[in-house]
């Protein structure tokens, strides 16, 4: 049996920072496992760009996100490869188009009162101030916008690399198309079973998104995690020089559905999004078949808004929220394995990853978190309550 001080299981965005953070400390006795083919396209962490920002709506998060800049910028000192693009961002708010609808539990007030609390610096507009500053904007009446200078993009399938082989480095070993069948506690260490092997681990970090409840099964454990499809579309917009990064910034826009975009970046094209809404699906019976309703919705939303950002569809792509009862993150060991740490990012963690991996290594090596976690206990009402109703941030 083949023996490791530490085993991460999923070798996504949470699973990659957590490698490469203990195989920092450990060197060559961690391994990481991946069920599929590196950066693959059937999670949540492929594509080119996810939005990093300090605008937070909840203390939980908003104290987590200045430290996750500085794990970024650890990574890229390390690694001397470009993983962060600062764009500045904006939050904008269509009150009215949001009175009546599910979106309206995030407003503009519940961030600036966050920027107040932990003191990062903002600038509030109203709708002319907003196209006067970036006219390929389209907006009037009640819109209002927040911009923070330090949103921006960071690359999720490049720093997925960067970390594999950052840990690679350390002397970890890394093993794709080697799906875990079970993990088994197994006094005060853990059996991970594969289909070639069975492994030996002092510890075992568990960062399997959708196929999270498949591997802890073994372990007496089954968390209420709810799996959503959600899609983007990238345009060939003909404006690349307005769109461009140095002049678009990564924006939200909370109206009667919530959107989020990016200027020009990995493709020669522009990208949208819609934040929540996907339809139920589970982690092996997913289709990766676009909606047209959601291509319909997000073109319609875009001709009123922001039009030259349209352009020929370059393509749409689907991927996969996994989001427990109250989309807050799941960062903790199990209470009666603690030898088992247990990460889930309920579909908005990607900002966060490379600070998720060092909290993973302090709790798989039983250091007290660097940073707050509480609220991301496995042991909350909303993980072992089965009448705790759903409450996802959209």
């Amino acid at each position: 049996m083949d023996t490791h001080r530490a085993i991460v299981i999923g070798c996504g965005g949470l699973g990659s920072a957590a490698l490469y953070r203990l195989a920092t400390e450990l060197g060559p006795g961690v391994l990481g496992l991946e069920q599929f083919e590196l950066g693959h396209s059937r999670g949540a962490s492929q594509d080119h760009s996810r939005i990093i920002r300090l605008a937070q709506h909840q203390p939980q998060y908003a104290a987590l996100a200045s430290a996750a800049y500085k794990a970024w910028d650890e990574v890229e000192n390390e690694s001397l490869q470009q993983i962060v693009t600062r764009t500045g961002g904006l939050v904008i708010e269509d009150r009215a188009a949001r009175q009546g609808t599910a979106t309206g539990s995030r407003n503009i007030e519940g961030y600036t009162a966050m920027f107040d609390r932990f003191g990062y610096a903002y600038e509030l507009l109203d709708a002319d101030e907003l196209v006067a500053r970036w006219p390929q904007f389209s907006a009037s009446g009640d819109v209002q916008a927040l911009y923070q200078p330090e949103s921006g993009i960071v690359d999720a399938a490049r720093a997925n690399a960067v970390h594999l082989a950052l840990a690679r480095a350390h002397g970890a070993t890394v093993r794709a198309n080697t799906p875990v069948r079970a993990i088994r506690p197994d006094g005060e260490g853990v059996e991970v079973v594969t289909d070639e092997r069975t492994y030996r681990a002092d510890r075992v970090v568990v960062a399997a998104d959708a196929w999270t409840n498949q591997v802890i099964a073994g372990a007496g454990l089954q968390l209420p995690l709810t799996v959503l499809r959600e899609q983007v579309t990238y345009y060939s917009t003909p404006h690349l020089a307005e769109f461009a990064p140095s002049r678009f910034p990564v924006f939200m826009w909370h109206g009667a559905h919530n959107f989020y975009g990016f200027p020009v970046y990995g493709e020669v094209a522009t990208k949208l999004g819609q934040h929540m809404g996907g339809e139920e699906t589970t982690a092996d019976g997913r289709s990766f078949v676009p909606d047209d309703v959601r291509r319909e919705r997000y073109a319609a939303f875009l001709d009123a808004h922001v039009p030259r950002f349209l352009g020929p569809e370059l393509y749409s792509k689907t991927c996969l929220y996994t989001v427990p009862p109250d989309q807050n993150f799941i960062l903790d060991r199990l209470p009666e394995h603690p030898q088992i740490v247990v990460a889930n990012g309920a579909g908005h963690a990607y900002k966060f990853a490379a600070l998720i991996g060092s909290l993973l290594a302090d709790l798989a090596l039983d250091r007290a978190p660097a940073h707050p976690i509480d609220a991301f206990a496995i042991d909350r009402p909303a993980l072992t309550d089965p009448t705790f109703p759903r409450s996802f941030h959209v």
